[in-house]
């Protein structure tokens, strides 16, 4: 082969054994910091750092009492529990008692046995429910959202079950 008429050829294969020569040294530089730090080693030899790097996770003590008053909301969807829950039904809650024009009303409450439900927000307007442009879904037996009203003066909010019906009770937030 004649290198002179093909330098654009030899300049390639050039470039690619540059290439392979610094990735082998990378890796040997790798492999060598692996093995001076013993991460990775499996020895019998050097049971004391493997001991250090070993994760140790805590008890789940602490977990198993949060999970205990999950386990009666798994029944409710029982015949005889489910007709229990709307008894008590959701209760809302506002953090604010008082706002201005427009100013953000947070709304949250729980719903036991409501899990996955989707939740109407609705005002009292002239003697009647008016659905609210805001709905929300149950998760974990609580929910959270918030509402923007400029109409002035106390306003009543409830959310109801958009599938079984199940209102809340009413809160009252005064605007202005």
């Amino acid at each position: 082969m004649d290198t002179e008429n093909r330098p654009v050829l030899m300049g390639l294969v050039a470039l690619v054994g540059v290439a392979v020569a610094l990735g082998l040294l990378g890796g040997l530089a790798v492999l060598a910091g692996v093995q001076a730090t013993g991460i990775g080693d499996t020895s019998s030899s050097s049971d004391d750092s493997t001991a250090s790097a070993t994760f140790r996770l805590p008890k789940p003590s602490e977990t198993a009492t949060e999970t205990v008053p999950e386990q009666p909301t798994e029944p409710e969807p029982g015949t005889e529990t489910s007709s229990e829950a709307p008894a008590t039904g959701i209760s809302l809650s506002a953090t604010q008692q008082s706002v201005s024009p427009m100013q953000q009303i947070d709304l949250t409450g729980t719903y036991e046995g409501g899990e996955g439900a989707i939740l109407q927000v609705q005002r009292l307007e002239n003697g009647a429910w008016s659905d609210f442009p805001v709905t929300m879904s149950v998760s974990g037996g609580t929910f959270a959202t918030y509402v923007q009203t400029s109409r002035t003066g106390p306003n009543k909010f409830r959310v109801v079950d958009t599938d079984s019906d199940v209102v809340s009770n009413e809160i009252t937030v005064t605007v202005g």
